[in-house]
């Protein structure tokens, strides 16, 4: 990819702290280039640090911002650099659709549990946006994922008379594991909700 930067293009980036040498690196990316090894300089491996904590690239590669920054790089002059985030509500309802405890009532019948499994909510939102950012999943991908695991553990629970939500992890370890990973696979296979998360059947 040729880079088109100008001195606008320069000062935008400057502003919001991304060096060239991030631009460049994420050029490389792009066309397949394994920096694995330009990482064995300290300077280049500290670059390519600040660019993971800014959300520029993931363990798998160049993220949606990532993407967004290589496409500003080469606009027209005078494009305004715009950083596009996963909006904020998306995380509010999948955070508000996460128990708060492993105690229930479904479809009356009530469940006692004893642990607190919504926490940490700032740093959920951080690591939402983050998994939101790679640009495999949606939050509504999330969100349906989480909701059908949920249900999941309530329908055992009824049948074996037990509390199988206390099995849940709390809400930052679930997004740390990737935990909804296999559910949201259950999802694209059709073997999951047959209603959306924001259908009136799903108890959440």
């Amino acid at each position: 990819m040729e880079l088109k930067i100008t001195p606008h293009h320069f000062l935008e980036l400057a502003k919001k702290a991304y060096s060239l040498d991030m631009i460049y690196l994420l050029t490389l990316l792009n066309e397949g280039y394994d920096i694995t090894s330009l990482c064995e300089s300290a300077r280049i491996k500290n670059v390519a640090a600040g660019m993971l904590r800014k959300g520029l690239i993931t363990e798998k590669g160049i993220s949606i911002l990532g993407k967004n920054l290589l496409e500003f790089s080469n606009s027209e002059e005078g494009t305004v650099l715009a950083v596009k985030k996963a909006p904020i509500e998306i995380f509010d309802l999948w955070w508000k659709a996460y128990p708060g405890t492993d105690n229930f009532t479904y479809k009356g019948k009530t469940f006692e549990g004893s642990r607190t499994i919504r926490v940490n909510r700032e740093k959920c939102r951080e690591k939402f946006q983050s998994i939101i950012n790679e640009g495999e999943y949606t939050g509504q991908m999330l969100i349906d994922a989480m909701v059908l695991n949920v249900n999941q553990k309530k329908e055992i629970s009824l049948k074996k008379r037990e509390n199988n939500l206390t099995y849940l992890q709390n809400s930052l370890t679930y997004l740390n594991q990737r935990s909804f990973e296999p559910y949201i696979e259950l999802l694209v296979s059709g073997a999951g909700l047959q209603k959306s998360s924001r259908g009136k059947e799903i108890d959440i």
